[in-house]
């Protein structure tokens, strides 16, 4: 592909009101060619920052930062989520702080302890590498590369150190083997006592000559009393590791001019996919966060991250979510009672404690929307009936006019809902359409379909009556009756397909009631802001054909995330929850690509409408290596055209269909 720079992110004015745009040149990070980020420190310290990596068996928020000495700080937070504690609720996994500094408390050179530190660069790319120097007298000079990393497989955090003399003396380098552990409260545990772990493979002194080196490792690992600890290969894992980034970032490959946006697109890929675990109950995806593993949400999983999994052909992705649609199937009863909110501790124990967050028409929506684009005839069978059950809930508490009603929604209770809200209904809308499409695909009965059809069109003229309304001075949305406040879900319905109010509903979003530096505040003149909320709306501005607009905002919020000061993922909220990096939210940021910038809708199982929308300042862009629709690679490219823009469709390497027209017009698609 030709790429063209895209022009800077400028200070600008807008009749929307946010006019402040960041400078690239305020980030603290920077793409670089590898396919990461680095953070080359500079003389704004001291910084500290969190991040949180995942295996199947462990997720880590390292806690870092680089003082005002220029030495590198670091508390690691393990959390291991098949060792239960109690009570085994919600956030009943096994979690310790470690601030053990490895190479302070444990190496030794020349006799003496290291060196003071001085922290050269940082680079994120699945694994932390942290690049460090040690001056030493008469030109000794010694150079620390730290590779801190999740096991993929094994509950077991793993740091490998290679320190190599760069200086022109030889040094005398040792550190010796160590193991502490720890056992824990056996009557804290599920299964009794635990065992944590802290082990380092050190190393035997020896003379080292300029430009030799030494490599020794930690690892961190935590098992019950009746298991051994686990034989940790660190540098196997560090392959198993890069192995399962190389096969994340090159799948479902986004390419456009701007690397910014495809850096941050290949990011939240790996922490869309990287926390699943292996729990009893069989993969869970979970959103993380020191408090959400080894459990499933109807808004996290079914609703936001499972329908993303197909596209991605990741197959522990595609494992979790049926899976997780399987547990929540089992919940399906005679009576309509609400399925639980969350499925905990494995699938032994559900929570509920929100009431009906409208979670019938996040699973019915996330379930048709994932088997459209899984295109498994035999998965879609099976989720038929979840699918057929979840919508005939949400029919039995449509209200006198026409809207469903619900206890709460996903903020549960945080802020007013009413008796009915936007969201709840407007999944509902999208769970009929979506189920009409693959109900004809299933030959289900014509007449059930006929009926989901109509109740669709009926729901979203009830939509309109019911919630549309004059907000603080736009035609927009209420988010509920009686609601007379701005509030950031007023977008939900573009990512629907609904734009009959999207003009003022746009100018709402963008407007400085809601729109600020962090994204949308959840409500105006509130401090809260969610980035599902952010994503969602970005997702549905490209939808609705602002593609230019969009693309100024999505360039603004990516840069932020990925090259600011909290890198490099999607968060949740602030101040709930400090900023997590939770990983559904890096789903619905590569939704904002697929759904939103390629406007891709399936319409069966092998089969989608595509709306591309390309940005006046590009001249192309392509989305490579898509595995939805049956899990046969495909690519899309869209250019500039005299004409106006040509769309490309390539299947192992072969043209499969051409089509030149509008920018922005809906294509049909077969694969």
């Amino acid at each position: 592909m030709v790429i063209h720079l895209k022009k800077s992110i400028v200070l600008l004015s807008c009749i929307y009101g946010f006019c402040s745009f960041a400078d690239p040149a305020d980030n603290r990070w920077s793409v670089n060619p590898a396919g990461g980020i680095t953070w080359t420190i500079d003389a704004r310290i001291p910084h500290s920052d969190h991040i949180e990596m995942s295996g199947e068996q462990i997720s880590t928020v390292l806690r870092y930062g680089v003082d005002a000495n220029g030495a590198f700080l670091l508390e690691r937070s393990f959390v291991w989520p098949m060792l239960r504690t109690v009570p085994n609720d919600t956030h009943a996994s096994l979690m310790r702080r470690f601030g053990w500094n490895v190479t302070g408390d444990m190496l030794t050179v020349d006799g003496r302890r290291l060196a003071p530190e001085t922290v050269r660069s940082i680079t994120l790319d699945g694994v932390m590498t942290v690049v460090s120097e040690f001056a030493y007298p008469r030109n000794g000079k010694l150079e620390l590369t730290r590779s801190l990393f999740p096991s993929p497989s094994k509950a077991a955090f793993c740091e490998k150190y290679v320190l190599r003399n760069t200086g022109e003396t030889h040094m005398n380098i040792e550190a010796p083997d160590a193991r502490s552990v720890t056992k824990t409260d056996a009557a804290q545990g599920v299964d009794g006592e635990y065992l944590l772990e802290a082990s380092v493979t050190g190393v035997p002194g020896r003379s080292v000559a300029p430009g030799d080196s030494v490599v020794f490792y930690a690892v961190y690992q935590a098992y019950r009393r009746d298991e051994r600890s686990a034989a940790v290969d660190v540098e196997q894992a560090l392959q198993e590791r890069r192995t399962l980034m190389a096969l994340l970032w090159n799948r479902l490959i986004l390419d456009t001019p701007d690397r910014t946006l495809d850096r941050m697109f290949a990011f939240a890929k790996i922490r869309a996919a990287e926390s699943i675990y292996r729990t009893k109950g069989g993969y869970m995806h979970g959103p993380g966060g020191e408090n959400f593993y080894a459990a499933i949400w109807a808004n996290d999983q079914a609703e936001y991250v499972n329908p993303f999994f197909p596209f991605l052909g990741y197959d522990k992705g595609n494992q979790s979510a049926l899976n997780a649609f399987r547990h929540f199937a089992r919940f399906m009863n005679d009576a309509y009672e609400p399925i639980p909110s969350s499925i905990i501790a494995e699938g032994l124990d559900i929570w509920h404690g929100a009431g009906d967050r409208g979670d019938g028409a996040m699973i019915a929506y996330g379930a048709a929307r994932y088997a459209l684009a899984r295109g498994d005839r035999q998965e879609a069978e099976e989720l038929w009936p979840l699918i057929e059950w979840c919508l005939e809930y949400c029919r039995r508490h449509v209200n006198e006019e026409g809207v469903v009603t619900s206890d709460s929604d996903e903020l549960e209770g945080r802020f007013p809902a009413g008796e009915a809200n936007l969201c709840t209904s407007s999944l509902y809308y999208d769970a009929l359409v979506s189920a009409a499409y693959l109900g004809k695909s299933l030959r289900k009965p014509a007449s059930l379909l006929s009926t989901y059809t109509r109740q669709a069109r009926d729901l979203r003229a009830a939509i309109d009556r019911y919630f549309g309304g004059d907000v603080e001075g736009f035609d927009t949305y209420r988010y509920y009756r009686g609601n007379d406040i701005l509030r950031s879900w007023i977008c939900i319905p573009l990512t629907m397909g609904i734009y009959d109010r999207k003009d003022e509903t746009v100018r709402a979003l963008f407007s400085p009631r809601l729109w600020t530096e962090n994204g949308l505040l959840t409500q105006a003149g509130s401090k809260t802001f969610w980035d599902r909320s952010t994503l969602y709306a970005l997702r549905g501005v490209f939808a609705c054909g602002e593609t230019d607009k969009a693309l100024d905002y999505l360039a603004f919020y990516s840069n932020r995330r990925l090259l600011g000061d909290h890198v490099p993922y999607a968060i949740e909220a602030w101040p709930d929850g400090g900023q997590r990096h939770l990983s559904a939210e890096s789903g619905l940021y590569c939704r904002i690509i697929t759904e939103g910038l390629f406007g891709i809708r399936p319409t069966g199982l092998n089969s989608f409408t595509l709306t591309p929308r390309l940005p006046d300042e590009w001249d192309e862009m392509a989305l490579r290596n898509i595995y939805a629709f049956g899990n046969v690679p495909f690519d899309i490219k869209v250019s500039k055209h005299p004409r106006g823009m040509k769309t490309e469709i390539y299947s192992n390497g072969k043209l499969i269909k051409s089509h030149t027209g509008k920018n922005g017009e809906t294509i049909s698609i077969k694969i």
